[in-house]
């Protein structure tokens, strides 16, 4: 089982930029796709980006697409989030996950066994 803690987060203007880190732990890292997703108050958690670790393919949500990143190193176990140009509708909870199931689409959250805690970003207007 892979253990995430994630770290990067606080309180950035709105056209700021913030970069997450997903720092891993356990199992083989470089074995498995993680994912960002984000939970704003009273919504339901969202996907937001994905690495697969066999192609090194990403996929983005639309409404991150061309302002977010999502990179990987291996070698630290370390999956970033560099977040560009900031929205206020930016402002949730990130956490990223461990993809531990093919049963179901990688934007769905029911294919991540492994989360991480959680980490605050606010995008003040």
């Amino acid at each position: 089982q892979v253990q995430l803690v994630e770290s990067g987060g606080g309180l950035v203007q709105a056209g700021g930029s913030l970069r997450l880190s997903c720092a891993a732990s356990g199992r083989t890292f470089s074995s498995v796709d993680i994912a960002w997703f984000r939970q704003a108050p009273g919504k339901e958690r969202e996907f937001v980006a994905i690495k697969s670790w066999s192609s090194g393919s990403t996929d983005y949500a639309d409404s991150v697409k061309g302002r977010f990143t999502i990179s990987r190193d291996n070698a630290k176990n370390i999956v970033y989030l560099q977040m560009n140009s900031l929205k206020p509708e930016d402002t949730a909870v990130y956490y990223c996950a461990a993809r531990t199931s093919y049963a179901s689409s990688y934007r769905s959250t029911t294919s991540y066994g492994a989360w991480g805690q959680g980490t605050q970003v606010t995008v003040s207007s």
